[in-house]
């Protein structure tokens, strides 16, 4: 029952972010997003670390190190595939198969799950699908390597849960730390070799006659909305927006680690990987986005997923 509750909240933390990034990447370029994001989230952690005990084992650094990694190479195997879309296809089979990974290790480790346990893992990967999937007839079919990519974002994803269940039980916040450590140095690194390799490219256009200066979003910077500036979000508010997201997910990935802890890997892989319904619903309450009748019906069934996996 707890590591139910603690997996729909740590859904409902990672939604959150995720509504947060997108929103901060209307003004700001994605990559640079998720750099913030890791350096305010690596912020929190640190702090919680002064007042939560915790073992730095090699164990400890290890696994959330590796957990890091994952993370940093699912999260731009994501964009990458979404991309190149159709993001109604993609987003949720990405989000079906950091599900099931975790899932697959965990019933081989022995996890053992009664009839309401099957039950409610059937109904949240419908779920998953139905939250994530918005139709749209114009779209293009998917191509391999954007399947390919989708496949290896959810897989990516699915390891760094698995990598956390793997940590020492002693160890407290300390993979984390590790995790967004790596996180930060990656993403950071990524943002500080694209804007080196930017001015490079500027230096060169302005050497050059008759070529128009770089454009800022060709430097890493924020692309305009729809090509209309007015809509664009105010600088200050984009970061702070960026900085709530790294909180959020750092918020996510304790309340899974402590899931992990006291619960099921399984159990807990599943009820994360409803994250898009907290996301869909915020749009909806806050963007007034309108939900189709699959979306509805995806939350209902998430609903009762969440209660299956609690009673089982």
């Amino acid at each position: 029952m707890i590591a139910a509750v603690l997996g729909l909240l740590a859904a409902a933390s990672y939604g959150s972010a995720d509504f947060l990034g997108g929103l901060a990447a209307r003004r700001i370029a994605p990559l640079r997003v998720t750099a913030i994001a890791a350096a305010s989230g690596l912020v929190l952690l640190a702090l919680l670390l002064l007042v939560v005990p915790g073992t730095a084992s090699t164990a400890a650094v290890g696994w959330g190190l590796l957990s890091g990694v994952a993370g940093a190479v699912a999260l731009a195997l994501l964009y990458a595939c979404l991309a190149l879309g159709p993001m109604s296809i993609l987003s949720p089979l990405t989000a079906v198969v950091s599900a099931i990974v975790p899932v697959g290790v965990g019933l081989a480790q022995g996890s053992r799950l009664g009839g309401a346990g099957w039950a409610g893992i059937a109904l949240a990967l419908v779920a998953v699908v139905l939250v994530g999937f918005v139709p749209d007839p114009s779209a293009p079919r998917p191509s391999a390597r954007g399947l390919l990519m989708a496949l290896g974002a959810g897989a990516g994803i699915g390891l760094v849960l698995v990598f956390l269940d793997r940590t020492p039980d002693d160890s407290g916040l300390v993979p984390l730390v590790a995790n967004r450590s790596a996180n930060l140095v990656l993403t950071g690194g990524a943002v500080l070799v694209l804007l080196l390799v930017a001015r490079a490219r500027a230096r060169t256009r302005a050497e050059e006659p008759g070529r128009a200066p770089l454009r800022q979003q060709d430097a890493g910077g924020a692309a305009p909305v729809d090509g209309a500036a007015p809509r664009l979000l105010p600088l200050r508010r984009a970061l702070g927006l960026a900085l709530a997201c790294g909180v959020a997910d750092s918020g996510a990935n304790v309340l899974i680690l402590v899931g992990l802890r006291v619960g099921d890997l399984t159990v807990m892989s599943v009820l994360t990987a409803l994250y898009s319904a907290a996301t869909v619903v915020l749009a909806a309450l806050v963007l007034r986005e309108r939900l189709t009748r699959a979306q509805v019906g995806g939350l209902v069934l998430a609903l009762g997923a969440a209660v299956l996996l609690a009673l089982d």
